[in-house]
């Protein structure tokens, strides 16, 4: 059996990565999602939920644990983030292995809010990053609802520039128009599709 072609998918807040991952999805890929992986790590019965019990026992209630409780923890001792993270990752990490693992399609998509950040750009054989202008990611991000500047600009400062990482992809997919975004989408399955054949 072959191995599937691996796909990170990247991109700052508000660039329309979830939409984009939806395309991936369309054209046939397997997607999993950092973030989705997380919710399932701290849902009741969650693999992280006992660790984070153990370390932070405030934070976790009968439906797991509790992501409110968690920020206020980091708002009051930063370094907390550190000690979250170190449970946190290595369970993501390897929630991701056995995706890979079970090969659920011979093109696997990885979407990564944080990939170049941790350092994994490496493990893909493809990396592909959202992106669209400044002012257009602006009004997505605000348009959520809660979402305050001052919010957003925190966010911002914790990712790299988008600038830098669409020079480190080896594929950009602008988001400004949907049909933009599906074009270049197919193009990325069509090359995932000739190179996983070959493998």
């Amino acid at each position: 059996m072959t191995r599937p072609f691996l796909i990170g998918l990247t991109g700052s807040i508000g660039m329309g990565k979830s939409t984009t991952a939806e395309m991936f999805a369309e054209e046939g890929a397997a997607v999993w999602d950092a973030d989705a992986a997380v919710h399932r790590l701290y849902a009741r019965g969650g693999a992280a939920v006992a660790p984070m019990q153990r370390r932070f026992p405030g934070a976790v209630n009968e439906a797991g644990v509790d992501r409110g409780a968690l920020k206020e923890l980091i708002a009051e001792d930063p370094s907390v983030l550190k000690q979250i993270e170190a449970i946190v990752h290595p369970l993501v990490a390897a929630d991701r292995a056995a995706f890979i693992a079970a090969r659920p399609a011979d093109v696997l998509v990885l979407d990564i809010p944080l990939l170049f950040e941790t350092g994994s750009a490496d493990q893909f054989d493809l990396v592909a990053v959202v992106s669209a202008p400044p002012e257009l990611q602006r009004a997505r991000v605000l348009a959520r609802p809660g979402m305050t500047a001052a919010q957003f600009e925190t966010i911002l400062a914790k990712q790299l520039p988008d600038a830098e990482k669409r020079a480190r992809a080896d594929v950009v997919i602008p988001t400004e128009t949907l049909e933009g975004a599906r074009k270049v989408v197919r193009e990325i399955m069509a090359q995932a599709r000739g190179e996983a054949e070959d493998a």
